[in-house]
């Protein structure tokens, strides 16, 4: 199992009916769905673009071993990342967690992450 993280707005998951595959709104603007496989990343990612951004957040932990779309691993600023190019099927998603924040919405990665071992 080689897992890959998506963040999403708890509001947009929550929304998401039961079984429907994910479509994250970057795949019908830029082709695919942006994810990362080190939480170091993720970390920085988050509070880049979306310290600034209210509401909770959640985070998809996805086995990229069962994503059917494509996934294609592109450099970016010196960095390989894990791009979808299609609806992530949610039986990919193996754990869905809370992505907590500080009162000045900073993002700090869950325990429950912090401990994984790296992909």
């Amino acid at each position: 199992m080689k897992i890959i993280y998506h963040m999403v707005p708890e509001a947009v998951w929550q929304a998401l009916p039961a079984g429907q595959a994910y479509e994250s709104d970057t795949l019908s603007v830029e082709g695919f769905t942006h994810c990362t496989a080190e939480p170091d990343v993720l970390l920085q990612v988050a509070n880049r673009f979306y310290k600034d951004v209210d509401g909770p957040f959640v985070l998809l932990c996805i086995d990229e071993t069962l994503v059917t779309a494509d996934v294609r691993w592109e450099a970016v600023e010196g960095h390989r990342f894990p791009h979808i190019y299609g609806p992530l099927n949610r039986d990919a998603i193996v754990d869905v967690l809370p992505f907590p924040r500080r009162s000045d919405g900073s993002f700090v990665l869950p325990d429950a992450l912090a401990h994984r071992p790296l992909a």
